[in-house]
């Protein structure tokens, strides 16, 4: 029986899904729900297909296209998301998303069609898709469910932190206010000099994902210093937006939330804690290896339209340095108004 590819509908959504848990090589964000969040909080055009062979799903391409004046054009599986790309049972219906992907760039005329892959399959090695030189890495560690256990598999100087943090009587909640994540999130990322996604965003992230989401804030007595937002897939925990105000590093914070979202996770069952991605040569980088983490090179493929080259659109990128520089610098209400509009484009 011959493989056909169909765009995802709503009445396909369910069966997605579970092609996507039952595949060792799905992640959380190869989910159907991500198409509902591009769209609704971004405006930007999905192209969410699967692959069907005698009324199954044999394979999934989550795809959307990221299209602004400021950062260009392009079809990223999945935008926003660390992982993606082509998910299949087999070598045919992994050809045919792919094919697809190409004469999705093809009639759009985009720049470039960008995969995500946590761990790229060897088909890919050919046909025109080429890697991105190394730039991201992931962490990924098991965990148990003994506290103990976990507490001494942090090296000791990073055990310390988290220790200190208790000391300090920092204290956490684990809930879906929004609210309060995103006013913790939106000066850390400020400080950073980076654009702030909408609290909208991460309402909608909520209201989609149910829960297979929350956010895990802590508290300096009445004060909160850190919070992260964190998914759930099978057995793993991903903090994913997070971050701190100023005050964080001094009662050591950051370090006591990470423990905390570890350690909630274990009591929810989870066995493998997955510390996200992070840029080669940053501070984010060695803050997880101090975890006990060993980074793992991530497989982005790059299809390109003649002429373009693969998309830079990093902070580590030179001509963005004086940009870098000065939204540091904005008054927060108004690094909160503009952020939105500008973070759109960074899929």
């Amino acid at each position: 029986m011959a493989v056909i590819v169909r765009p995802l509908e709503e009445a396909s959504e369910a069966a997605w899904d579970r092609f996507v848990l039952a595949m060792p090589a799905g992640t959380f964000f190869h989910r159907a729900g991500w198409a509902r969040v591009v769209e609704t909080a971004f405006g930007h055009a999905t192209h969410y297909v699967f692959a069907e062979r005698d009324g199954a799903i044999t394979g999934v391409l989550p795809l959307a296209r990221v299209k602004t004046r400021l950062f260009g054009d392009t079809l990223i599986s999945a935008p926003f998301c660390v992982y993606g790309g082509a998910l299949a049972a087999d070598a045919e219906s992994e050809a045919a998303l792919l094919a697809h992907a190409g004469d999705l760039l093809t009639r759009t005329g985009a720049s470039a069609a960008e995969l995500r892959y946590r761990d790229s399959p060897a088909s890919l090695a050919g046909d025109g898709w080429v890697e991105r030189p190394d730039l991201y890495v992931t962490f990924r560690k098991p965990i148990g469910g003994d506290h103990d256990a976990n507490m001494k598999a942090i090296p000791r100087k990073q055990r310390a932190m988290v220790r200190k943090g208790i000391q300090n009587g920092l204290t956490s909640v684990a809930n879906r206010d929004v609210r309060l994540l995103h006013r913790v999130y939106a000066e850390s990322v400020r400080n950073l000099g980076t654009p702030v996604f909408s609290r909208r965003y991460f309402r909608i992230l909520m209201e989609v994902f149910g829960e297979a989401a929350d956010a895990v804030t802590v508290f300096d007595k009445e004060t909160p210093v850190t919070s992260v937002l964190n998914f759930y897939f099978r057995d793993e925990v991903l903090p994913y937006y997070g971050g701190g105000t100023a005050a964080a590093r001094g009662c050591a914070g950051n370090d006591f939330m990470y423990w905390e979202v570890m350690r909630r996770a274990a009591d929810r069952g989870c066995r493998l804690f997955d510390f996200g991605r992070s840029k080669l040569g940053t501070g984010a980088l060695a803050f997880k290896r101090n975890w006990g983490f060993e980074p793992a090179n991530l497989q982005y493929r790059f299809k390109l339209k003649p002429g373009e080259t693969i998309p830079e659109l990093n902070p580590l990128n030179p001509k963005y340095a004086l940009f870098i520089a000065a939204w540091k610098r904005l008054p927060l209400p108004v690094a909160n108004a503009v952020g939105p509009f500008i973070v759109r484009g960074l899929g």
